[in-house]
């Protein structure tokens, strides 16, 4: 009996960007009609690798088989025509076209849109009945939910006949519900002898869903096992060379006095009420954890808390002294001054400058410190040197003050971000997404270094799309839908079902709460 080809074998890849060996002599092999996850620390190579089996790179060496077959990939268009489609994290649609106009672009079968279209919404149709991802083919863009717009991702692939589907870190922004359809689809399509590659850092969605699962670790492939052969602490331990701590570990908090009090918050941005009427209080000593789905109302919260925007009304007080919240005598700055730390939810666009160098960047927002000034000049050897002191504590890799922000992986800018703002240990931390993109090895660090600050007495306000962060660090959870707070929870009172509702919503008997 022949055993059939993998759908994709890798064969000795190597690529180097300058000095950095991002891939070196990498194989792999997947099965056809499997699910096959992909993990690694930030800037192990997963990313690259993918780049260039859908062709956005071009392999220094080695050799690409697709169903056995020898297959060059010199480009996107060459990795389409192979059946290889991709569903990037942060999705590629218009945001304003209808669903067929989406997944026609760059497909269509001629001048005319007309016959396109319609033979589009004819077979989007089939696609949609066979693989279980309902969409309204006339439906537009905007006007989905995310976990219907990343449908529409995965039928764009499969209108383009693609039997190789890469979902890089798919659940992202999806709720726990989301999700589970999300994996559903999965399932069907890997039931219809569809071949599934899966990067993602969320070790128990590789567990629930993958069928074997490759480790990746700077730069080279270290092992590739059967899932039901492993467990999420083994493959923590392969991914970072060392035991990993994957549940939170802290003590009952102790709150104390309230530091800050929110009340009837509103903020009104682009012609659209995106907070109506939050309010909600923190204590020294405790954390409160925001859940919803990015998009509710979570990023004005912290941007009007941090004074990057302004709100149109309700109040703010600081240890029962107002906050201007009318943005006229108030900022950013005057807020640092204030002793409020912001890690914002953005590390690239909000909490660095890509091409500023890494010391320049640690002393945003606080170079009018004494320790960085000679007199009315800055001193440019002080910041370098508590910058490498920063990056040795907090473990940023490479430890060089000199490189710009945009030549360190996601998850090193989000330490260099960590360590500016929490080193000071501020009275009022506001933290966004703090793990977004990072590793596990990461995580473990960054979670630690929240809950020493909450130990030292200090308030600290979390927004987090990953509920499994949410229940394991918050000591009190708000649940915010539509720019207002659907319910208060305790963590040892809820569950990720109950949250996912209030996430989406749905307010019942069951989640009905005091907000």
């Amino acid at each position: 009996m022949t055993t059939a080809a993998p759908a994709i074998e890798l064969k000795g890849i190597s690529k180097a960007f300058g000095p950095v060996q991002a891939n070196r002599d990498i194989s792999m092999s997947v099965a056809r009609g499997t699910i096959h996850g992909i993990v690694g620390e930030n800037g192990a190579g997963k990313s690259t690798l993918m780049s260039i089996l859908y062709g956005f790179y071009k392999a220094d060496r080695g050799e690409i088989f697709i169903n056995g077959k020898p297959t060059p990939i010199p480009d996107s268009q060459a990795a389409i025509r192979a059946g290889i489609g991709m569903v990037h994290q942060h999705f590629k649609l218009v945001e304003n076209f209808t669903v067929v106009e989406n997944v026609i672009l760059g497909a269509e079968d001629g001048a005319l849109l007309r016959p396109s279209i319609a033979k589009a919404r004819r077979l989007l149709t089939e696609l949609s009945q066979e693989y279980g991802l309902k969409v309204d083919p006339d439906a537009v863009v905007e006007e989905l939910s995310v976990g219907h717009q990343q449908r529409v991702e995965i039928l764009k692939q499969l209108y383009r006949h693609a039997d190789i589907l890469i979902l890089d870190e798919p659940t992202g922004v999806l709720t726990p519900s989301e999700a589970d359809q999300l994996f559903r689809i999965l399932e069907r399509l890997k039931t219809e002898g569809k071949t599934i590659i899966l990067i993602t850092h969320k070790l128990r969605e590789i567990m629930e869903i993958t069928d074997t699962v490759s480790v990746m670790r700077r730069g080279e492939m270290t092992n590739t096992v059967k899932t039901s052969q492993t467990s999420p602490s083994e493959l923590a331990e392969m991914m970072v060379g060392r035991k990993v701590l994957l549940q939170v570990d802290k003590t009952p908090a102790k709150p104390g006095d309230v530091v800050l009090r929110v009340e009837d918050l509103h903020v009104r941005r682009g012609g659209v009420d995106r907070i109506k009427g939050v309010s909600f209080q923190i204590r020294r000593g405790e954390i409160l954890g925001i859940a919803g789905v990015a998009g509710n109302g979570q990023t004005e919260l912290l941007e009007v808390l941090g004074g990057m925007i302004a709100a149109t009304g309700g109040a703010v007080t600081l240890f029962n002294e107002p906050i201007d919240i009318t943005g006229k005598h108030s900022n950013a700055q005057t807020r640092r001054a204030r002793g409020i730390g912001h890690v914002p939810e953005d590390r690239q666009d909000e909490g660095l400058i890509m091409a500023f160098e890494a010391w320049e960047n640690v002393a945003f927002g606080y170079h009018k410190d004494p320790k960085y000034n000679s007199g009315p000049l800055m001193n440019h050897a002080a910041i370098k040197a508590d910058c490498a002191d920063k990056m040795d504590r907090y473990d940023v890799r490479p430890p060089n003050p000199r490189l710009p922000a945009r030549n360190f992986s996601g998850g090193n800018q989000q330490k260099i971000v960590v360590a500016r703002e929490m080193d000071r240990a501020p009275d009022l931390l506001l933290i966004g997404q703090p793990t977004r993109g990072v590793d596990i090895g990461a995580i473990e660090f960054i979670h630690k270094q929240i809950i020493a600050l909450r130990d030292q007495g200090k308030a600290i306000l979390l927004v987090s799309v990953e509920l499994d962060e949410i229940m394991g660090l918050s000591d009190r959870i708000a649940v915010m839908f539509d720019g207002r707070i659907m319910g208060e929870r305790l963590p040892s009172e809820t569950d990720q079902n109950e949250l996912g509702l209030l996430m989406a919503g749905v307010v019942t008997d069951s989640t009905r709460g005091a907000a």
